[in-house]
């Protein structure tokens, strides 16, 4: 049987309390200790890499639902007479800001990141 090498070098870093605590609940979240989340967030392993991936997507899902929720409130007045869009109007705006959500907060991503490179 091969013998798995020892790990005999460390790599450390300071980090505030808040810091360690969000550490410590994302390794909590993948059910792994704090050394192995770090080790694995270090070396790009496919368990810290989804969990990156899965927090850019939380991200973009989310500014894509406040760019919808936003859409509909500019969109959605009542009529002339004061009275309320009709539920058919209603879900009309619903599916027609749901169709574009996510490639409009791409285009806001990716205008955003274009910027900060921009000003580097």
């Amino acid at each position: 049987m091969v013998k798995a090498s020892l790990r005999t070098k460390s790599v450390g870093t300071k980090v505030s309390d808040a810091e360690f605590a969000a550490l410590e609940a994302r390794a909590r979240a993948e059910n792994l200790t704090l050394s192995e989340w770090v080790r694995g967030a270090l070396l790009g392993s496919s368990r810290a890499g989804n969990a990156e991936a899965a927090d850019d997507l939380l991200g973009e899902v989310l500014l894509a639902e406040v760019l919808a929720l936003r859409a509909l409130f500019l969109n959605l007045r009542p009529l002339p007479d004061h009275a309320l869009p009709g539920e058919g109007e209603v879900r009309a705006e619903i599916a027609r800001v749901d169709a574009v959500k996510m490639q409009r907060a791409r285009e806001r991503l990716a205008a955003q990141k274009k910027a900060s490179e921009a000003a580097r």
